[in-house]
């Protein structure tokens, strides 16, 4: 089983013809570089890769040439949420079919179940596969709260190791790894908080703006090298406190674009960046060489 830890980055999806295809040459400079900068695991289809606006096809071309070029240089973590459980079930067979180390599931949302239907989800992905399951908490957008009580119970089904905890809240992250949970905080402006607390892994969308900043902030942490991460973090402030301030991708991708992987813009319906707000991600990017 793959021991997933320490920086995992959302790959953004760069697209062509104003989003009317993938852009899978970038896609695979942007895998290069992320390696080449230290991070440790990359995640297709996240959030961050604008999953909602993928076609299935998409999605899996996507998990396949992420798989096939990274080739046991960085771990490769895809997302295989849906909604009907039988979709969720053979998305993630497909993941596990082209190398994935792990997948990353989010409780069916839209009216979704309770804990007993949100487990017995997880257990039919569980059965069908033998790649370890990251499930993913955002409970501002499923209405579904993977609690630390609930985590621990869901902990019982053999492959659910790990939990992506995007709530923001910091004590999630305290309790999950204090009671031996592999928590991977998915909230970039606590990804210090959360080192130093004992999680396991970051989920870091800033990773797309500053991969190896997020990566030195890492290693100093495992080295106890506190006064220094703290050095680092203050320079990762402005970006991971902005993408959660204005909206999520499009600051992810602009500060790609700004920092040398050029991935464009998101597909619409999501719009881009105004002037005053592409002019804040400016200063946000320029604070990571201040």
């Amino acid at each position: 089983m793959s021991n997933l830890q320490g920086v995992c980055v959302p790959i953004c999806t760069p697209f062509t013809n104003n989003g009317a295809g993938l852009d899978l040459d970038a896609f695979k400079a942007n895998i290069d570089s992320l390696i080449e900068n230290g991070v440790h695991i990359i995640a297709i289809n996240g959030g961050t890769g604008e999953f909602p606006f993928l076609s299935e096809v998409e999605k899996r071309e996507l998990a396949e040439v992420a798989c096939k070029h990274a080739d046991g240089r960085a771990k490769v973590i895809v997302q295989t949420s849906a909604i009907r459980t039988e979709d969720a079930v053979e998305n993630s067979k497909h993941a596990e079919g082209v190398g994935a180390d792990a997948v990353l599931v989010l409780p069916p949302y839209f009216e979704g179940p309770g804990e007993e239907g949100v487990r017995w989800h997880y257990e039919q992905i569980a059965a069908a596969i033998k790649t370890p399951i990251m499930a993913y908490n955002i409970p501002v957008f499923t209405q579904f709260d993977i609690t630390p009580e609930i985590f621990a119970r869901f902990s019982e089904i053999d492959g659910i190791d790990y939990i992506k905890d995007s709530t923001a809240d910091p004590s999630r992250i305290e309790k999950l790894a204090g009671q031996g949970a592999k928590v991977f905080c998915g909230c970039d402006f606590l990804n210090f908080f959360a080192l130093v607390n004992g999680a396991a892994g970051l989920f870091t969308g800033s990773g797309n703006v500053a991969p190896a900043e997020v990566v030195q902030l890492w290693n100093l942490v495992q080295s106890s090298e506190y006064g220094k991460a703290e050095e680092v973090w203050k320079k990762l402030q402005p970006i991971s406190r902005l993408l959660w301030t204005l909206p999520f991708n499009p600051v992810a991708k602009a500060g790609s674009d700004m920092t040398g992987r050029k991935v464009g813009l998101c597909r619409m319906p999501v719009p881009p960046l105004k002037a005053d707000e592409m002019k804040l991600v400016e200063q946000a990017v320029a604070a990571l060489s201040a």
